[in-house]
């Protein structure tokens, strides 16, 4: 099982990170892929334990798809043929770390495929969002206080663009999981926080940080 990751793929997002000249240049490229490993994964009911390693680690929220047959140079127009389960999860960032890395013009690896970087929520049927994929809503909750909110119909990569551009490199399997993109609004966490994310008014993720 493998986990595929998505950078940049809402627009808010790449502005509050990024240089104007950046998100020029982030708005009109095929989507940043990346990869986490099988140890990044915590399972639902696990904490996230905080690492010592950076001094900073951000949530990053994200639907994520978890891929259901074997698939290659997938057309975008069967994409939605080869998942039917989705939840939210968090993607965690070491983002000191990922700052020194970038301007070292080195790999991402270290600050976002770490052990327990990838918080997976329960997995709900598609059927059961009573709305296409490109029109959920979903948020996070951070000790409480809504921190970041989003709308898949804001993705400048839909989910079947994702899995049929992923799919020209890599052989997608059974079980394999792809993240989706954030929203706006990423930060830090620390010890003690509660992270509890949505999707519409569900709550598929309950997650403490320790």
């Amino acid at each position: 099982m493998k986990i595929l990751a998505v950078g940049m793929n809402y627009a808010e997002h790449i502005s509050e990170l990024h240089t104007k000249a950046e998100q020029n240049s982030l708005l009109h490229t095929n989507p940043v892929l990346f990869s986490k490993f099988d140890s990044s994964i915590i399972q639902p009911g696990k904490p996230f334990f905080v690492p010592d390693f950076a001094e900073r680690f951000d949530y990053e929220t994200e639907i994520v798809v978890r891929i259901a047959r074997v698939g290659k140079d997938i057309s975008e127009r069967f994409a939605h043929r080869y998942y039917n389960e989705l939840t939210v999860g968090i993607d965690f960032t070491a983002r000191d770390l990922q700052s020194e890395l970038r301007a070292k013009g080195m790999p991402w690896e270290c600050c976002k495929g770490f052990d327990g970087s990838a918080a997976i929520g329960k997995f709900i049927n598609k059927e059961e969002l009573g709305c296409d994929v490109q029109d959920i809503h979903f948020h996070m909750n951070l000790n409480g206080e809504r921190k970041q909110t989003g709308h898949t119909a804001d993705m400048i990569h839909s989910i079947d663009r994702i899995i049929a551009y992923a799919s020209k490199f890599f052989t997608l399997k059974t079980g394999d999981l792809i993240f989706t993109g954030t929203p706006v609004g990423v930060g830090p966490v620390k010890e003690g926080d509660k992270i509890e994310a949505y999707i519409g008014e569900r709550k598929l993720l309950d997650l403490r940080i320790k």
